[in-house]
């Protein structure tokens, strides 16, 4: 049997299927409660907070910082298997919500916590966009005792 080279795909829900839509647009989309006045992240049906379900979609900025990262060395799926050594962590949104991604960056190795990012997109499919985050100066400031 022969490994897939073809990575795993999401699949958009009623919940997600607004996400998915505006990340193949090149948009990064959150929900926000018009009754608490609260983002939230990942998608759901209702506001955590005080459980309305006057949820919109708004236009995120995109901008924030890395909250908590890791390097991954062994790939997770034998399509990561080129990428290998990549990042994913969870990125802290300007919106006060938290996304985990990948984080594209040149040397990975060389990510800090707190450095801070801007969404890029990448896409894997025709139909398909992965929102991924990118070093927002284009170049790490993690001194070496932060690596």
């Amino acid at each position: 049997m022969t490994p897939s080279t073809q990575g795993p795909q999401p699949v958009p829900t009623t919940e997600t299927a607004p996400y998915w839509q505006a990340a193949l647009e090149g948009r990064l989309k959150i929900q926000f409660c018009r009754s608490c006045n609260r983002h939230q992240f990942y998608p759901r049906r209702f506001c955590t907070e005080c459980l309305s379900d006057g949820i919109e979609w708004v236009q995120a900025s995109g901008r924030g910082h890395i909250y908590t990262y890791t390097v991954c060395h062994v790939a997770a799926h034998p399509a990561f298997e080129p990428r290998v050594p990549y990042a994913i962590g969870m990125v802290a949104l300007e919106e006060g919500v938290r996304m985990l991604a990948g984080i594209v960056a040149p040397i990975p190795d060389r990510l800090a916590i707190g450095e801070p990012v801007e969404v890029c997109f990448e896409p894997i499919g025709d139909a398909v966009a992965l929102p991924m985050f990118r070093l927002a100066d284009g170049e790490s400031t993690a001194s070496p005792k932060q690596r």
